[in-house]
């Protein structure tokens, strides 16, 4: 599967901009691209009606774009059991080419790392104090050897290893109960080794022992094991089997998280000299390792922009992504890229007039759910054909879309409306961030929402609420001016609502009285075409 592609709208998005964003990106899927839907924002009443009427889920927020740990090639984990032996983690890092072994429990939960040198540096110890704290299933399998006699759960793993060499009668100052003896054929010396209380006897050269050895080790509880390997091999080898466990490292392990920001790891790194660090998922278990060489190779999330081309109605993080293409339908405005991208502009109602017209041209029929959710964004973005910014090509798509999902535009607008424009029960933050957008006109910092309605006169009292909290957030984020449209559908007309220290610009872009903060502009319904260019050239 080829990377991921996010396709999204503007923050606060409307019913074009999630619709756009869905329909995009199920197209792009249909052209062999591995694409994604997301939303930068809560969806508004009228959306969430269009989403269910069309049984098609609303898409997850996507909260950055910034470059994540999630993002990067990591390299791949080897796992190990922590019982496992030494032999065997030696043994997996010489087949992997790797240095490092990520040790995880049953439910492959992260309990720690062995490295070479956890291994090289544990061996000398366990060289030194004779005592290796093994299952015997572990030196089974290091030594290739087999159990004659005994029962392994019987096996004492804090024995110390005795190697016998010496003569039977001299062997009694070095053997006490419970130890692990490495003896060869001599029936004299494993009969010593048992009655001195030997716990295992690991007979060498792939011998057997007697009936009368064993018949005495049953008595005495002993095991007895051989294996293939001479003396001297046994010797060297059984140390390798000492558990993972006992070697590896679990305090102060510099480890990062899936979700990490790659800007906010590399100095973290940079501080330190490990060679790889492990990266945990939200269940704490092991994702990847990380180098310094995944933070020069690292790769930008990429995204397609549909119906915005503002960097401050954008998603957090767009620097950090590697954008590949921009549909749209408002300004040229002041989004950069790094190299040349796909830009398709168009003068139409809605971007969901352009993304239609992309079906039609690859020769793809769009699904019906998909058909329809097209058509009831280009009704909502062009208020049923009535706004200044539809044109033929939005009538015609919507009309053609219509016919594919089954509707009648008209029966459905209306409901679509109703169910859009009711403010009951919502607060003024809610009612003025349903669509808001924020532009860079000039100097001037200025934030418009819009918001439909069957009756502006019923508002009321919402309205001076409205104007409060508007005077309270362009306090609190030094907006120069801020407006909210109030778009009459039956009357054809918005009442805006405006503050700001520059709310002259509103009075010079209308030619209206400022004074009482409230204004209806009849036959004004497009925040577009009619709202940012006339306020554009009273600031040029």
């Amino acid at each position: 599967m080829t990377d991921i592609i996010y396709i999204f709208g503007h923050k606060n998005p409307d019913t074009d901009s999630i619709s756009a964003a869905i329909a995009y990106a199920e197209l792009k899927k249909r052209l062999g691209f591995n694409a994604i839907a997301k939303r930068l924002g809560d969806i508004n009443q009228e959306t969430d009606f269009v989403l269910n009427y069309f049984n098609i889920p609303k898409p997850d927020i996507l909260p950055t774009v910034k470059t994540q740990v999630s993002d990067l090639n990591l390299d791949k984990v080897i796992p190990i059991s922590p019982d496992s032996s030494i032999k065997t983690a030696w043994m997996l890092m010489k087949k992997n080419n790797v240095k490092t072994l990520a040790v995880i429990d049953e439910n492959e939960k992260f309990l720690g790392l062995v490295t070479l040198s956890n291994i090289t540096s544990k061996y000398m110890d366990t060289l030194e104090n004779n005592i290796i704290k093994t299952p015997l299933r572990n030196i089974l399998e290091t030594l290739n050897a087999k159990i004659i006699l005994g029962d392994e759960a019987k096996f004492n793993s804090n024995g110390k290893i005795v190697v016998a060499a010496l003569s039977p009668e001299s062997m009694k100052p070095f053997i006490e109960k419970g130890d692990i003896v490495i003896i060869g054929n001599r029936k004299d010396s494993q009969k010593k080794a048992i009655e001195l209380g030997a716990n295992c006897l690991i007979i060498t050269g792939g011998f057997s022992a007697e009936d009368e050895i064993l018949e005495l080790a049953k008595q005495n509880n002993c095991i007895i094991i051989n294996t293939p390997n001479d003396t001297y091999t046994t010797a060297r080898l059984i140390n390798q089997s000492i558990p993972v466990k006992y070697v590896m490292t679990t305090e102060n392990i510099i480890s990062f998280h899936i979700d990490d920001f790659v800007d906010e790891i590399r100095d973290k790194m940079l501080q330190t000299r490990y060679r790889s660090y492990p990266v945990l998922d939200e269940n704490n278990k092991i994702y990847g390792f990380i180098s310094r060489y995944h933070l020069i190779s690292q790769k930008k999330k990429q995204v397609i922009l549909v119906d915005h081309n503002e960097r401050s109605q954008t998603v957090h993080g767009i620097d950090d992504a590697e954008i590949l293409e921009i549909i749209d339908h408002h300004r040229v405005a002041d989004i950069q890229t790094g190299k040349p991208i796909f830009f398709r502009n168009e003068p139409v109602g809605s971007t969901s007039t352009i993304i239609a017209g992309m079906y039609f041209e690859n020769g793809i029929r769009p699904p019906k759910n998909i058909a329809g959710l097209l058509c009831a964004a280009i009704i909502s973005d062009t208020v049923k054909f009535k706004s200044p910014t539809c044109t033929y090509i939005d009538k015609i798509t919507a009309e053609r879309l219509a016919e594919i999902a089954g509707i009648d535009i008209e029966s459905f607008a209306l409901e679509m409306f109703r169910a859009g424009t009711s403010l009951q029960n919502r607060t003024p933050e809610e009612i003025f961030f349903q669509d808001f957008k924020e532009f860079k006109l000039g100097k001037y910092k200025i934030g418009i929402s819009q918001v439909n309605t069957m009756n502006v006169e019923s508002l009321g009292e919402t309205k001076n609420d409205l104007l409060n909290f508007m005077n309270k957030l362009c306090n609190e984020k030094g907006y120069d001016l801020l407006i909210i449209m109030l778009t009459d559908i039956i009357r054809e007309g918005s009442e805006i609502i405006f503050t700001g220290k520059e709310k002259d610009l509103i009075a010079k872009a209308f030619n209206v009285d400022v004074h009482n903060n409230f204004v209806f502009l009849p036959g004004v319904i497009s925040r577009k075409k009619q709202i940012i260019p006339p306020l554009s050239q009273i600031i040029e």
